[in-house]
C-alpha cells in the first residue's frame, strides 16, 4: 500500500496539529496502522498504532493522554491529532503500515509514507 502523511508544520507549545495518512492502492482496512516519529539525531521511534477495525488503541508513554490515532476506513486515511504540543514533540512524522498483528516495532511495518515534520517552537 502506498502511503502519504501530510498536515505537519510549525505551532508553538501548548498547540495542536492533525496529521492525516491517506493510503492508496490498496484498502486500509487490511492493515494495522501506525505513527512513528524521528527527532533530529535520533532513531525513529513508536507514536500510536490502531487496530484494523479503529476499535483497539495503543500509546506510547510519551504521548499517552495527549494524542490520538484514529481512522476513517471508508476514505482510506489514518490521523493523529496532536495536543498540548511540546518541543520534544518535535519531529519528523511517519505512517506505516502493518499486514500483520499489532507492533510496536519499526521493523515489522512493510510500508511507509514519507514523513512530515513537525516543529513545536518553545
Amino acid at each position: 500500500v502506498q502511503l502519504q502523511a501530510f498536515g505537519g508544520g510549525l505551532v508553538q507549545t501548548g498547540g495542536s496539529l492533525r496529521l492525516s495518512c491517506a493510503a492508496s492502492g490498496r484498502t486500509l482496512s487490511n492493515y494495522v496502522m501506525g505513527w512513528f516519529r524521528q527527532a533530529p539525531g535520533k532513531e525513529r521511534e513508536f507514536v500510536a498504532f490502531i487496530s484494523r477495525s479503529g476499535g483497539s488503541t495503543y500509546y506510547a508513554d510519551s504521548v499517552k493522554g495527549r494524542f490520538t490515532i484514529s481512522r476513517d476506513n471508508a476514505k482510506n486515511t489514518v490521523y493523529l491529532q496532536m495536543n498540548s504540543l511540546k518541543p520534544e514533540d518535535t519531529a519528523v512524522y511517519y505512517c506505516a503500515a502493518r499486514i500483520a498483528g499489532w507492533s510496536t516495532s519499526t521493523d515489522d511495518y512493510d510500508d511507509w509514507g514519507q514523513g512530515t515534520e513537525v516543529t513545536v517552537s518553545s
